[in-house]
């Protein structure tokens, strides 16, 4: 059975991460980012809601009279 050659097995596993670094650069460098971010304002509106105008009561079932 043939042994299996692996003298070039570093060449290429080098020149392959070299290739995905640069490749991974050229990806990243294209992006555009903004050189001054300013924070949104986060204002919280109201909205009516029906049930903040009625009178409401909740019966809880305890404390109903017994049947």
């Amino acid at each position: 059975m043939p042994q299996l050659d692996t003298s070039s097995w570093f060449i290429t596993i080098m020149s392959m991460i070299l290739t995905l670094y640069i490749i991974m650069q050229l990806k990243i460098s294209k992006h555009t980012f903004y050189q001054n971010p300013e924070p949104t304002s986060t204002k919280m509106t109201q909205y009516p809601t029906p049930w903040q105008t009625k009178w409401t009561k909740i019966y809880s079932p305890l404390s109903l009279p017994q049947q």
